[in-house]
């Protein structure tokens, strides 16, 4: 293994370092770097005692305020024989790493500005506020595909789902983050987005053929690769026809997810992608990992098969004792564990003895209101509504879906203030109030705002609108007779639940400088800039009526 290559680049003194740390570990020490563990499972004392006694690889806390981050990290600093990796999810900003950092918005957010530059800019932000509080490995980009709208979990934490914008905004954000002397970790190696299930809660699977993976997953993979990646996260998703396409006498059923999967990780990313960085486990809690065999087997099977590191434990004590056993027992080599210790030190050799900046970067809030403004995308608008004023429409009635409260407060709220600041009157919908009524009863000067943030989440089945048990009283019914707007902060697809609707709007992301973007927009004071990632129509011919 050349350390002084792609990716990592290591001087001769680093190098030293690597190989003089690697032979002073036992083989228990050596076992610990291979475990990523959730600090805020354990208590203070008790995950000092990890850090000390089993000589764990990397910690991850769940966002908190950075002084409490810094705070937390120094007594693990000072126990750790090694440094340690700190990672975080920066997927959305400095906000996956610290409460206190920028939400810029989610990947979609970005991708929708149709801009390279933005991305560069999101990922400065990623870096610069993550590393405020010492974080130097970051489970991000998503590279995923959203190549099916069902789908609950990728939406619009991905790039979307055009393959060459995905590759090149990924890209863009790889170059940049790691240009600050942070490493990004590109997810969910095989590719989530084509099944429209969840990977928390089973096995999922990339269902594309051989030929098709290799053009648009795998070519995605492969230039980041050339941009000099330094670790991959593996998925709990099976790709059954890669698989059996590196090993014909593979059966289907006999496929595993890419967290298991001997010739996606070997045969593939190592193999035929050249790839030399860390390889690690998407969280080894999910159930698309637990269910694919017994635990016991797993846990030694994941680094076998050529993973380098296992991310959050069910029982940390516990899996540590299953990779020895799995050392006594012949499941994982010797050999293979010192190759996959290695890449770890020399992830850490390359980043984690930068020091952690005092401040966090001032333009981040001007970042995010920019992205917001060149992101908003008008998908659908068949009537003559726009641009809303007063004289025309002096009441606006709110009606809200979702979850209302947004990083600055109510979503409602915000933009009940900003359109009573222009001169409308504003109504919020209640559905204990309202009664089913004809036609007659609507009044020619009010417009119906819809504002959804229904958001993305892992161990749930399906992002959907889900109306009011009250006759669903809260649906757009007469879009003939009553002029209304639907906006959704959170998810692109919703036009597949309210297709009739006349004037969509997407804005990917749910914060006050997007609530603002959006309602400049409605009354024609700045364009609408965005571009779909997605097809926002979900492949139905009536969501275009």
């Amino acid at each position: 293994m050349n350390l002084k290559e792609k990716p990592f680049y290591l001087s001769e003194e680093q190098v030293k370092w690597v190989e003089n740390t690697l032979s002073s570990l036992t083989i228990p020490q050596k076992v610990g770097q291979l475990f990523c563990v959730m600090g805020g499972d354990y208590g203070p004392e008790e995950l000092r005692a990890i850090v000390d006694e089993y000589n764990v690889g990397g910690v991850l806390y769940r966002p908190a305020p950075a002084a409490d981050i810094r705070k937390w990290f120094e007594p693990l600093d000072e126990a750790a024989r090694v440094p340690l990796l700190k990672a975080a999810n920066l997927e959305e900003g400095g906000s996956g790493g610290l409460s206190d950092g920028t939400f810029m918005g989610w990947p979609m957010t970005v991708a929708a500005t149709d801009n390279q530059e933005m991305m560069e800019k999101f990922a400065t932000v990623c870096a610069k506020e993550g590393q405020a509080v010492g974080i130097n490995w970051t489970f991000s980009p998503v590279c995923d595909l959203d190549m099916n709208y069902r789908n609950p979990i990728t939406n619009v934490r991905t790039c979307g789902s055009d393959f060459d914008r995905v590759k090149n905004f990924c890209s863009q954000y790889v170059r940049t983050l790691q240009g600050y002397g942070m490493a990004a970790c590109a997810k969910h190696y095989p590719g989530d987005g084509v099944d429209f299930r969840d990977q928390h809660l089973h096995p999922t699977y990339n269902s594309l053929s051989a030929e098709e993976w290799y053009a648009t997953y795998g070519a995605i993979y492969q230039q980041l690769i050339a941009d000099g990646l330094l670790s991959v996260m593996v998925g709990h998703i099976v790709q059954p026809n890669v698989a059996m396409a590196i090993n014909p006498e593979l059966k289907y059923e006999d496929c595993l997810p890419g967290s298991l999967c001997k010739e996606l990780l070997t045969g593939v990313l190592r193999d035929q992608f050249g790839f030399n960085g860390v390889i690690t486990t998407d969280a080894t809690i999910m159930s698309g990992f637990t269910q694919a065999m017994p635990r016991e087997k797993a846990i030694p099977s994941a680094i076998a098969a050529g993973c380098d590191m296992l991310v959050f434990t069910t029982g940390f004590y516990e899996d540590y004792q299953y990779m020895l056993d799995g050392l006594e027992k012949g499941i994982l080599t010797k050999e293979r564990l010192d190759e996959a210790v290695m890449r770890v030190l020399a992830l850490k050799a390359k980043v984690a003895g930068n020091q952690a900046t005092a401040q966090m970067p001032a333009e981040a809030k001007r970042y995010q209101a920019e992205c917001a403004d060149q992101c908003v995308t008008l998908v659908k608008n068949i009537q003559d509504v726009l641009p809303l004023t007063p004289e025309r429409f002096p009441l606006i009635r709110l009606m809200t879906f979702g979850n209302d409260e947004t990083i600055d407060g109510s979503m409602t709220a915000i933009a009940e203030e900003l359109l009573q600041k222009e001169g409308f009157q504003t109504e919020r919908f209640d559905i204990e109030k309202e009664e089913m009524h004809g036609t007659k009863e609507l009044s020619p000067q009010r417009l119906t705002l819809y504002l959804a943030n229904c958001e993305h989440a892992s161990n749930q089945t399906t992002i959907r609108l889900f109306w009011a048990k009250k006759h669903a009283l809260d649906v757009p019914r007469h879009v003939e007779e009553e002029p209304s707007i639907f906006v959704s902060f959170s998810n692109p697809y919703h036009l597949q639940d309210v297709p009739r609707v006349k004037t969509y709007i997407n804005a990917y992301s749910c914060h006050r400088p997007m609530i603002e973007a959006v309602i400049s927009k409605l009354l024609g004071k700045s364009e609408f800039k965005g571009v779909s990632p997605v097809d926002a129509f979900c492949g139905l011919p009536d969501t275009h009526l």
